[in-house]
């Protein structure tokens, strides 16, 4: 018995240790979104926005490092809740999701081919015109498929009850800044990975199928080309203060860190819009695109709440839960909010 508690606590120590060094290499690498080329390129975006919004007015104009880190959201508690949820979260509960893409990734791809083992590149037919027009098109339809999946599950999240009851977590923050992207409850992260790991291995496995091998993505510093231009376009202000749209119908084809910010807006004209991650095309195909001119209206919360329940990292695990016990029982709790976001 003791030497089973034991093995069980190295496993545990390890596994921890290994995710937390992990967790402070994000930085260092190009496949998290934290990843300091990412972070940079999004503060050059500030730059040009701050350059436009704040002509030189002597002492009325802020610095640029005001303006990137405003007291009005470093001074909000919400900020530094979303700081202290994000280094639990990704120590421990993000490992779910880690382990349940995968997992579902290779188990619809062996459902597919048979195989539960990747088909190795054929470099010979890759380096050539087609097998690079192959990759190209392989990148593209998978980018589709994925984000398609993900503006279904995040529609279905705002649509169906018992999700919604869990999705809010993300919609919670009433100031917004790059870790707040990182503020979602497990649950989420569960429907995402099931989700997007299980089209992801479908695709891979017909394509394997079809070729012979699963084509090599285009990439730059070891990330998929679009993923790439994705991150550096601007993607930490998303989840920021910073207000950028693109002209005209532009908008509506590449995402715009003001796309979002509708997305997370509790004025009554922006609730249930803008689902789509990657591209707004989506949202237009299925009427829920909406754009502002500007941000006037824009306000970060959850509609029809004045004070907010989330005030600590376990109420954000567990009042999920709490609310559905209560409506399950049939329990009175607080007020609810009048609609979701």
């Amino acid at each position: 018995m003791t030497d089973t508690l034991l093995a069980l606590y190295e496993r545990i120590s390890t596994t921890l240790s290994d995710r937390f060094w992990a967790v402070i290499a994000y930085p260092t690498s190009s496949d998290h979104r934290l990843f300091w080329v990412y972070l940079m390129t999004s503060a050059l975006f500030a730059l040009f926005v701050y350059r436009k919004t704040w002509p030189r007015n002597g002492d009325n104009t802020p610095s640029f490092l005001a303006f990137l880190f405003p007291k009005k959201v470093w001074s909000n508690a919400s900020a530094w809740l979303d700081l202290r949820f994000f280094v639990i979260n990704e120590l421990t509960m993000k490992l779910i999701h880690i382990g349940l893409l995968a997992g579902t990734l290779a188990f619809t791809f062996q459902l597919i081919t048979g195989s539960n083992e990747l088909v190795a590149f054929n470099w010979n037919e890759v380096l050539t015109v087609k097998g690079m027009s192959i990759s190209l098109i392989y990148l593209i339809i998978a980018i589709a498929v994925g984000d398609f999946i993900g503006f279904f599950i995040h529609y279905l999240q705002h649509k169906i009850p018992f999700l919604w009851n869990f999705h809010k977590v993300h919609h919670s923050p009433e100031v917004m800044h790059p870790l707040s992207n990182f503020r979602e409850h497990p649950i989420d992260n569960i429907a995402y990975g099931i989700g997007i790991g299980a089209g992801y291995g479908v695709l891979m496995g017909v394509v394997a199928l079809v070729f012979g091998y699963v084509p090599r993505p285009p990439e730059v510093l070891g990330v998929p080309l679009f993923f790439f231009l994705f991150n550096v376009g601007g993607y930490h202000l998303r989840h920021s203060h910073v207000w950028l749209r693109w002209k005209g119908n532009w908008s509506k084809v590449f995402p715009s860190p003001a796309h979002h910010h509708v997305h997370h807006s509790c004025h009554p004209d922006h609730l249930d819009k803008n689902f789509a991650f990657m591209f707004p095309i989506w949202d237009v195909l299925f009427k829920t695109y909406y754009m502002p001119d500007d941000d006037r209206d824009v306000k970060f919360g959850l509609y029809g709440v004045e004070e907010t329940e989330y005030t600590s990292v376990w109420k954000i695990y567990t009042l999920p839960f709490r609310d559905l016990w209560r409506k399950h029982v049939g329990v009175a709790g607080p007020a609810k909010e009048a609609s979701k976001d």
